[in-house]
């Protein structure tokens, strides 16, 4: 899908209209020096997930940005995969709201997101 996605090895696992989940890997490289995945990378993955479930909704002259992102940790992660489930709250003219739920692959909760991003107008190509 994307660059990150791919370098990441993340996958893709269901998406359709205002949802997406990913599948991601927790590898060694992705630890700090507690030995739990980094809080960056969770973060990241989250606002990959709701920017794709956003994208189900969009007009194709539609770009987006992540304008506002909270995050809570609820649990440390240090192996395994993560299970990341994104929802469209409210798509708005300008702002859409996002949330997530990142899981471990045993069901345990270790971190929630809710993001808004902005809806941005494509610029078509000028003819000279």
């Amino acid at each position: 899908m994307n660059p990150f996605l791919d370098f990441m090895g993340i996958e893709l696992i269901e998406f359709k209209e205002g949802y997406a989940q990913f599948r991601m890997p927790v590898r060694l490289e992705y630890l700090q020096g507690a030995k739990s995945m980094q809080g960056g990378l969770t973060v990241a993955l989250a606002d990959e997930a709701i920017a794709h479930a956003i994208m189900t909704q969009m007009l194709p002259d539609e770009g987006l940005t992540t304008i506002e992102l909270k995050s809570n940790f609820l649990a440390a992660v240090n192996s395994g995969k993560l299970i990341v489930t994104a929802t469209v709250f409210k798509k708005g003219n300008s702002l859409v709201i996002g949330d997530c739920l990142v899981n471990d692959d045993q069901g345990k909760n270790i971190c929630r997101v809710s993001a808004t991003f902005l809806m941005l107008k494509k610029k078509g190509k000028k003819v000279i």
